[in-house]
């Protein structure tokens, strides 16, 4: 950043987790009425997340925020927003928040249990969508998934979205998602054609747990360690198909082969087509 950038107090939180070196780490200002759009994609480069998020506030407990990665603007961020979330409690106590994004209004529920905060998101409206089998057959391709008996059959390939575009695979076997080496210029150049923000990719461990990781290049990153926003579409994607209780508690493993474990809680309520999300976090530092 140039030395007459504006001045602003940027924040380093994890969400996901209780320790400081698990979870999805992202930056947070608090304040970010005086950063443009230059401003806010430089200290996101600078801090090479997955994201950082910016807020602006509306009143007491409204905000604007905005999300970028190292590399560009994205419209949605759940590991960002419970950092967000945590922050603010820490600062003004547990309760409402409202996120407005440029995917829609987010409410976040912040919780305070023996000093811990755990924040609880509600996702815009989400969707689920085919995607084609030349496009199917490039993402296997770009991650090496193509052989038979790499992918679950009874996890069919679907786009999901609840804030931001998120494709769904699921391997066959833990070994199949332990083992990602993909082309990432490749699988980059496809994301960007689909207009996707990761690729969501699964392994069942019970009907209720999941091990998942997250290929990002579009953001500049290989891996995202704990992905909130592709939990809430992975939870649509689980409603949608059948694969889930229509009143359903999942939990999501994500980091583990990372080094950076997490844990995602995803919430489906009957009648309600939101899907939550859930995890604690806390200060880098």
């Amino acid at each position: 950043m140039t030395n007459d950038a504006p001045r602003v107090d940027v924040l380093r939180y994890t969400a996901f987790s209780t320790d400081p070196s698990g979870g999805n780490p992202a930056g947070v200002v608090l304040d970010a009425s005086a950063l443009d759009d230059a401003g806010m994609l430089a200290i996101a480069a600078e801090l090479g997340y997955s994201e950082s998020a910016f807020l602006t506030a509306e009143n007491e407990r409204t905000y604007r925020i905005r999300y970028f990665s190292p590399r560009a603007e994205v419209p949605f961020c759940g590991h960002a927003t419970v950092a967000s979330a945590v922050a603010l409690a820490e600062r003004t106590g547990p309760g409402r928040l409202e996120f407005m994004t440029r995917a829609g209004r987010v409410p976040v529920e912040v919780a305070e249990e023996a000093g811990t905060y755990r924040a609880t998101l509600s996702s815009v409206e989400p969707r689920v969508e085919d995607i084609g089998a030349d496009d199917l057959a490039e993402a296997l391709a770009a991650l090496d998934w193509a052989s038979p008996g790499d992918l679950d059959p009874a996890f069919p390939p679907r786009v999901a979205f609840a804030g931001a575009r998120h494709l769904v695979l699921a391997a066959a076997t833990r070994a199949r998602l332990a083992d990602l080496s993909y082309d990432f210029a490749r699988l980059e150049a496809l994301m960007h054609r689909l207009d996707l923000t990761t690729v969501q990719l699964v392994w069942r461990e019970s009907p209720t747990v999941f091990h998942v990781r997250d290929p990002f290049p579009v953001g500049g990153v290989v891996e995202d360690p704990a992905t909130g926003a592709a939990a809430a579409a992975f939870g649509a994607y689980l409603r949608e198909l059948g694969l889930a209780p229509e009143d359903a508690v999942v939990t999501l493993h994500q980091g583990e082969d990372l080094g950076r474990p997490g844990e995602l809680t995803v919430t489906l309520y009957a009648g309600d087509p939101r899907v939550h999300v859930s995890g604690a976090g806390t200060r880098i530092g």
